[in-house]
């Protein structure tokens, strides 16, 4: 059996720092949607992502493979969304089998009242506290961990 190649000082602390941080951030972009818009960060999502497609439509198991959530679990949280109008599910035309989850149009004035607020406090938050040489470093190492973590699933299928 290997031994594992321990962090070093420099790196626990470059660790601890990302994770610390990463939670903090999450809870107070969280806090703060909750609080001027009435959504949840997964609500958020979800609404986003709809609005970036062209027909404001996405099969459900597109939207789940996106929020790395379970089918089921996505399901559950868009019964949640639909009873708040926010989303309505329609039958998938080319497969019978599967669901396409539709952004209604209160779903569409959420998400633009929701989004200036939400994309102020990642610049208060985030992205005005760095440079703009750290804006590319984050953007670089970012894509590159994803790009990684991406791959290693689509070897897993």
């Amino acid at each position: 059996m290997e031994q594992p190649r321990w962090l070093d000082d420099r790196e626990q602390r470059a660790w601890r720092g990302y994770r610390r941080m990463r939670r903090l951030l999450d809870l107070e972009l969280a806090r703060e949607l909750a609080r001027d818009a009435g959504l949840s960060e997964p609500d958020y999502d979800v609404l986003s992502d709809l609005s970036e497609t062209p027909d404001q439509r996405l099969r459900l198991s597109e939207l789940a493979d996106r929020m790395l959530w379970s089918r089921s679990r996505l399901s559950h949280h868009l019964t949640r969304m639909q009873q708040r109008g926010l989303v309505t599910r329609e039958e998938c035309t080319t497969d019978g089998r599967g669901a396409v989850v539709a952004l209604t149009p209160e779903g569409r004035r959420a998400i633009e009242a929701a989004a200036p607020g939400h994309v102020a406090a990642v610049r208060r938050h985030l992205i005005d506290l760095l440079t703009p040489d750290e804006v590319d470093a984050l953007d670089a190492l970012t894509h590159r961990v994803v790009d990684h973590l991406t791959g290693m699933d689509r070897a897993r299928r």
